[in-house]
């Protein structure tokens, strides 16, 4: 599914069913989009599960919504030049298919080390 930002949250739309849907949270999205979809497949008796959908959103988007990633950083730690990656991000260029695998590969990775973090706090 294609995944847009709205004014109000995010919107999702198949380019191959008839299936639409909204959500004010990307999580609330997710949600919506297995049940619009499980609805749309009823009928065929498909089981349909959150693994067995894709989402898909352009880069403009998606670094506009995580703001915390910083698309220098990221272009730094993946060895891209950061003017290039500014380039994908403001919709200028459109990456190659191992480009954009080389920028998921990275923002997979500092996803894995954030969630390994433990964050320390006194009293």
């Amino acid at each position: 599914m294609i995944v847009e930002k709205t004014d109000t949250g995010f919107s999702a739309f198949s380019e191959e069913y008839p299936i639409y849907t909204t959500g004010k949270t990307v999580t609330e999205l997710m949600n919506n989009a297995l049940e619009a979809v499980t609805l749309h497949f009823e009928e065929e008796n498909m089981s349909v599960t959150q693994e067995n959908l894709k989402f898909e959103i352009d880069f403009k988007q998606f670094f506009q919504y995580y703001k915390v990633l910083n698309a220098k950083f990221l272009a730094d730690k993946i060895g891209m030049n950061p003017t290039l990656l500014s380039q994908y991000v403001q919709g200028h260029k459109k990456p190659s298919e191992a480009q954009t695998e080389k920028i998921l590969f990275g923002i997979h990775q500092i996803g894995q080390e954030l969630s390994e973090i433990n964050l320390i706090y006194k009293h």
